[in-house]
């Protein structure tokens, strides 16, 4: 049985319990966006102690913190950047993502964060990545259309930790350079407003400027991406770290998709001649997200199929009915906060990092004041529901998938 060398599997972490979620699920380093400078400007982000505490509880588990500083830069941001990346490295954070050159200098100058390159640089070459090597960036994080062949070649022939994107929302820009919010919306994509114009719906003209009919309004909204198939490729590639995309994603969805990825790793990393893809997975990921998923550019098949031009239909997800608290193994009760409605009768699938996947159906729930009800409704609301196997803290309850 021949074990490999395991790339690190890198998850988004818009918030504390997402940050703790992401690394119980199996992540081995997070990425979250500071106070400021950060481009997701609609997440809630960190406050200095929440990274400093976020930094404490992953290097419990021997995971990383990175802290995303990747905007472009005005004038008026210069000035505050010697001290704000100061205060980042009081935190103890592992690295710091950027995209912006001032940034790198200002690093480099003032204090001793490791750096890793964004993927807003569109890196997709051997020369620029030998260029940001000289220059003292740690880790490139490719753009998201860097091909097979590219990658490959930039690891033969530039000795440098290189990031990829193996799962989540794509852009219709190249990898982010997009002004179209800032156009239409005065929100700047590059520096963490967008408005996600490519999901709007448009009227679609022809040469005369008449409305051409279709059964949907047009829109260029690209689908999502999933390398899951393709992951043993790209660790056979030496790739060091794979990086899912979602900062402002829900704590389902985190741990759905790190949990998967860290399986796929682990049964190819640990077994490889024995590997089999299960297909199974597919269905867990895409279950709980709202949009397809697809390859897109790693072997050149990013075509019409790639992106949705005659409309989509995104449901907000309801698979995520609860997490668990704690568990009684005298009653065989599990006490759950729950985040959707579910009731007596619901056929359930409860999973976690220390368990294997338990289906069963709901046959008893009991509210805070010990009574037996039929249903859970209020947002957040404690029960406990008697479960069929020993559940523990942090164990996620959903849907069954059918």
């Amino acid at each position: 049985m021949t074990k490999i060398k395991k790339p690190e599997l890198l998850a988004p972490a818009g918030d504390l319990e997402r940050l703790k979620i992401a690394i119980i699920y199996g992540a081995d380093a997070v990425y979250i966006g500071g106070p400021s400078l950060s481009l997701r400007a609609n997440a809630r982000n960190f406050t200095f102690d929440e990274i400093k505490e976020g930094v404490e509880f992953a290097h419990k588990y021997n995971a990383k913190v990175f802290v995303t500083i990747n905007i472009i830069l005005h004038n008026k941001e210069i000035k505050e950047l010697k001290e704000y990346l100061k205060n980042i490295e009081k935190c103890n954070v592992d690295a710091i993502i950027v995209s912006d050159p001032a940034i790198i200098k200002m690093a480099k100058e003032y204090t001793n964060l490791e750096i890793h390159l964004s993927t807003q640089q569109s890196t997709m070459n051997i020369e620029a990545c030998k260029f940001f090597k000289k220059e003292g960036v740690k880790r490139i994080v490719l753009a998201r259309e860097t091909t097979y062949e590219d990658i490959k070649a930039i690891r033969e022939n530039v000795n440098i930790d290189i990031e990829c994107f193996i799962h989540g929302a794509m852009c219709s820009g190249i990898s982010g350079r997009c002004v179209l919010s800032n156009f239409l919306t005065n929100r700047d994509a590059n520096r963490g407003g967008c408005s996600q114009i490519c999901r709007w719906d448009f009227d679609l003209l022809d040469e005369n400027k008449n409305k051409i009919k279709g059964d949907k309004d047009f829109t260029f909204c690209a689908k999502d991406l999933s390398m899951l198939k393709y992951i043993p490729e790209m660790i056979d590639l030496g790739i060091t770290s794979f990086k899912i995309e979602g900062r402002m994603r829900s704590v389902y969805y985190i741990a759905t998709v790190v949990n998967i990825y860290r399986k796929v790793i682990d049964e190819y990393c640990n077994n490889k001649e024995n590997y089999k893809y299960n297909k199974e997975y597919e269905k867990v990921l895409r279950n709980c997200a709202n949009r397809d998923a697809v390859v897109q550019f790693f072997h050149h098949e990013n075509n019409v199929d790639c992106s949705y031009y005659n409309g989509r239909v995104e449901v907000s997800n309801q698979d995520f009915l609860g997490i668990v608290l704690d568990y009684n193994p005298k009653t065989k009760y599990a006490t759950v906060e729950q985040r959707n409605y579910f009731k007596i009768g619901d056929e359930i699938e409860i999973f976690g990092p220390n368990i294997d996947m338990i289906s069963q159906k709901i046959n008893s729930i009991i509210d805070e004041n010990g009574n037996n009800i039929e249903i859970v409704r209020h947002p957040k609301q404690i029960v406990q529901i008697l479960t069929d196997q020993p559940v523990y803290k942090n164990n996620i309850i959903r849907k069954r998938l059918t």
